[in-house]
């Protein structure tokens, strides 16, 4: 009894004293950072509201919500939390704590954790006093200490509101420095300037609304400009006006947004179309090989990666983020060691006929396919994406760059710089150029034209290997996935030019953006299938593709 005696009459006098001073002890625990001249006042008005908390009436307890929700000191918001929750409790004395756990808390004025009184008590809420808290909640928070809440309640008056808030969020942009806060506050402001008595502030409200670009916003603006039985629902027309300005500005700014998306994805499909064909340029190009089997060294190169993430998984989990690194090498080994080995058992004795090559190809890659089917089955496998290529890039409202995409866009432009530095600054460049030229003559002057175009070969399945690599972070894997770019590649080779690295790049990015732009209003096959009448029609023009290749062999 002594113990609890003495417990209570402490916890009694500290209330009394915080009652009597204003809430001046709880001073101390307010933010260093914070103005000296501003605490006394926002500590008068958050004593205020909790002590009507502490009244038994309904109506006290319901003004003690409304002013805690109007209150800008982040304590007020940290309190009605705690009374939605039920954690917070009264004393008889007056004193409110905000419950820490089941027997500790600290003042809600300000103060430690501490253990809860022995007389505290829970504060008991009906229906009426719970819709007043959800209310009040959503000005409150405007306040809080976490910039991350601040923002979700300022996104949440976004929706437009009662223009009684105004006040409130004027009050708040006042100290708010978060630039994504500050910004989400000026478009909770316009939006509720568009309650306003006022049609000046409803006029300045839509003209915010329109600089957003947001969509979101239409709905609010479309129900200023209609009309219903011939009357208008906004009555003022400069309010009309403004409103149907701010909705052409979001129309304008969501038509560029769709073609700053048509064209990203355009490149990242041309980016792939660029990996898919850059090794079939080089076979093509060099050897006059058409290799329909080319889109199964990708398949392959997706299965390498597929394996890779097994072992990682199974063998060295803390690594699993970086296996596709690993898998590059890997992919480009295997390929290229197919590659190397066609060419050597089949496709050296079809030179120079290109219908038997055609035929024989194609047969290889059936083989290829019910091989990996028989290995690893006939349903698709899923390859992950490591955590730094997942999630997405916001550039603006309504247009996400996917880091998988951006990261395959960089890799294919190295590719091409790597592959450009191998065809002009190495020995191999050197004979696989000249063999391009002018086969026979570099026979005669000593080239090896056999291995070198054993190595050419592979050096193109090897690069096609590291395109199913690429493939592989963007859908699953599957034994028909070289199929959906054979045809493709070939088009990109033939546009750019047979054997030409600058002629594949542009053919590649081009087509890629030209047939995500043309999608959305021709649909998928119609696009195809203009994409393929112009080219037939660039080809009649310049049969050689759009960079002819050079050399006496030429014809």
């Amino acid at each position: 009894m002594p113990i609890c005696l003495t417990r209570w009459l402490g916890a009694s006098l500290l209330g009394a004293a915080l009652l009597l001073g204003g809430g001046a002890l709880a001073a101390p625990a307010a933010p260093d950072t914070a103005p000296a001249t501003a605490q006394p006042a926002a500590s008068a008005d958050l004593d205020a509201a909790l002590t009507g908390l502490a009244d038994d009436d309904s109506d006290s307890k319901l003004a003690g919500i409304a002013a805690l929700g109007a209150s800008s000191d982040p304590r007020a918001a940290e309190a009605l939390e705690a009374l939605a929750g039920g954690m917070l409790y009264v004393t008889p004395s007056g004193q409110v704590w905000v419950g820490v756990s089941a027997d500790s808390g600290r003042d809600a004025r300000g103060g430690d954790v501490a253990p809860l009184p022995a007389d505290a008590q829970a504060v008991m809420l009906n229906n009426r006093l719970r819709r007043a808290i959800d209310g009040a909640l959503a000005g409150s928070r405007l306040f809080s200490a976490q910039a991350s809440i601040r923002l979700a309640a300022a996104r949440g008056m976004q929706r437009g509101g009662d223009p009684a808030r105004l006040p409130l969020i004027e009050k708040a942009l006042q100290q708010e420095s978060h630039p994504a806060v500050r910004e989400a506050l000026e478009i909770a402001q316009a939006a509720t300037m568009l309650q306003s008595a006022d049609p000046a502030r409803r006029i300045e409200g839509a003209d915010k609304l329109g600089t957003t670009g947001n969509p979101a916003f239409r709905p609010l603006l479309t129900a200023l400009t209609a009309q219903e039985n011939g009357a208008h629902a906004e009555p003022d027309e400069g309010v009309r006006a403004a409103a149907e300005r701010a909705l052409r500005a979001i129309d304008r700014h969501a038509a560029m947004v769709e073609w700053a998306g048509h064209l990203f994805f355009g490149l990242s499909l041309g980016s792939v179309l660029l990996l898919a064909a850059l090794g079939l340029a080089i076979t093509f190009g060099l050897m006059g090989v058409i290799n329909m089997a080319h889109g199964e060294l990708l398949m392959i190169g997706a299965y390498a990666t597929f394996v890779v993430q097994t072992l990682f998984r199974q063998y060295l989990p803390g690594w699993l983020d970086w296996y596709v690194l690993a898998a590059l090498p890997v992919a480009f080994v295997a390929t290229a060691l197919v590659g190397m080995a066609l060419e050597r058992t089949v496709i050296r004795w079809l030179y120079g006929r290109p219908l038997e090559t055609l035929l024989a190809t194609w047969g290889i890659s059936l083989i290829l396919m019910q091989g990996v089917r028989s290995l690893f089955g006939a349903q698709n496998v899923e390859v992950g994406n490591p955590s730094w290529m997942s999630g997405g890039w916001r550039v603006m409202d309504g247009l996400v760059l996917s880091y998988n995409r951006i990261a395959i866009f960089i890799f294919a432009l190295l590719v091409v710089g790597l592959v450009w530095l191998l065809l002009n600054r190495t020995r191999l460049g050197l004979f696989v150029r000249a063999i391009t030229q002018n086969r026979r003559m570099a026979d005669c002057v000593g080239v090896p034209t056999g291995r070198v175009d054993m190595l050419a070969f592979g050096l193109g399945s090897g690069i096609a290997g590291l395109a199913g690599v690429a493939l592989s972070q963007l859908g699953n894997v599957g034994p028909d996935l070289g199929r959906a770019y054979i045809v493709d590649s070939f088009m990109v080779v033939v546009l750019g030019g047979v054997g030409q690295l600058a002629g594949t790049v542009i053919a590649a990015l081009g087509l890629g953006a030209f047939n995500k732009i043309l999608e959305p209003y021709a649909g998928a096959v119609m696009a195809k299938i203009v994409i393929l009448v112009l080219i037939v029609l660039v080809v009649q023009k310049r049969p050689q593709g759009l960079f002819a290749p050079r050399g006496r062999s030429v014809e």
